[in-house]
């Protein structure tokens, strides 16, 4: 008769009194699977825009105007105030390495924030109206679509005052969050339909718009005051793409009418009715 087999020692389950007591960690922490609320309300805390990439340096931003020059930008005034707002604190994290870049990029919604040398050339034919020129700065200063509040942080430096329209909620709540250490008395964000301009605080010396319709709504020409310049995208002659459209308000021999030129081709986002 052979021999049985040595049996096989069970190795699991272990019975509750061959089980050895685990050794504490040598760093005398916890393992937990989630953090504790406290901690992760102190991270959300902490959470500012991006530092310590050069981005907050003025000489970064100096090299984008730098940039913009060699390509054509030419006012000074313009120039110096795109130096001066720090562009990569109004867009998302994620993005802020490509803020001092020639480039639009997207703000949510299927918005973007437009490019410098956009910014530049529009704000730059605002400083070529009859108005401007004497005066010295833009005035009062009526902008068609928020976004995320650069442009008219750019504008605020420039002018006596900035009202800026905004007809989605998210982008209007954001962009009062991205102005709000900078605004000051000179900025005023409206939630509403840009196409309808703001009659309460017209008429205004500057309108820009950053969006494009067919044509330039009549409320846009009833707020802009003499001597006043307006630019924006509109649809170009034959319905093919988009170009810059500049309006300005002369007073001769005490009749006024509308002057209308069109410059360069352009691409920003619909003009649209309504708010949302």
């Amino acid at each position: 008769m052979s021999e049985s087999a040595p049996k096989t020692p069970r190795r699991f389950p272990l019975a509750l009194d061959k089980m050895q007591p685990a050794k504490p960690s040598s760093r005398g922490e916890v393992l937990r699977p989630q953090r504790h609320l406290h901690m992760a309300a102190a991270d959300a805390a902490r959470q500012a825009a991006p530092s310590g990439l050069g981005l907050d340096s003025a000489g970064v931003r100096q090299r984008m105007v730098q940039r913009l020059k060699q390509e054509g930008l030419s006012d000074e005034r313009v120039l110096q105030a795109l130096a001066k707002v720090p562009r990569h604190q109004f867009v998302d994290t994620a993005l802020a390495i490509q803020a001092y870049e020639d480039t639009s990029l997207p703000i949510g919604h299927g918005q973007t924030i437009s490019k410098p040398s956009v910014v530049g050339r529009m704000i730059e034919l605002l400083f070529a109206g009859q108005g401007a020129r004497q005066r010295g700065e833009l005035g009062r200063v009526l902008e068609i679509g928020t976004g995320c509040g650069y442009q008219a942080a750019v504008l605020a430096e420039l002018g006596r005052q900035v009202v800026s329209i905004e007809r989605l909620k998210s982008l209007h709540d954001k962009a009062a969050l991205n102005l709000a250490s900078m605004r000051g008395n000179k900025i005023r964000l409206i939630y509403g339909d840009g196409r309808l301009g703001h009659a309460p605080l017209a008429p205004y010396d500057s309108l820009v718009a950053a969006a494009g319709g067919e044509d330039i709504p009549p409320a846009w020409l009833a707020q802009l005051a003499p001597g006043g310049r307006l630019v924006a995208p509109m649809a170009a002659p034959g319905g093919r793409g988009q170009v810059l459209v500049v309006v300005d308000h002369v007073v001769e021999e005490g009749r006024s009418h509308f002057v209308r030129s069109t410059q360069e081709a352009v691409q920003f986002v619909p003009l649209k009715s309504g708010v949302m």
